[in-house]
């Protein structure tokens, strides 16, 4: 299951986070989303976790709680929406 974490510190790390969530089972993989420009966290992220049980156990036992001096949401990740815009060719090119 792949987990999302919001309001997180910008001083966390993939490490910190990803020890918070080993308390609860295995944890795959850990990534903390960062500017492209930057290269500072944007203050979310994303825990993957193989056993669905213990991942909802994460969930239940982090959502809402303090993770180093922030309150953090947790929970289910979503669908990513591929709908961003961009790509096409913005109606040029027809023969005006």
């Amino acid at each position: 299951m792949k987990i999302y974490v919001g309001n997180l510190s910008f001083d966390t790390g993939e490490s910190d986070l990803r020890k918070a969530f080993e308390e609860h089972g295995a944890v795959e993989s850990v990534s903390i989303i960062t500017d492209r420009d930057s290269g500072r966290s944007k203050g979310f992220g994303f825990v993957e976790m193989s056993n669905d049980t213990e991942a909802q156990a994460a969930i239940d036992s982090l959502n809402e709680k303090e993770f180093m001096d922030r309150t953090i949401k947790v929970n289910k990740a979503r669908p990513r929406n591929d709908n961003r815009g961009g790509g096409g060719r913005g109606g040029f090119g027809r023969g005006y």
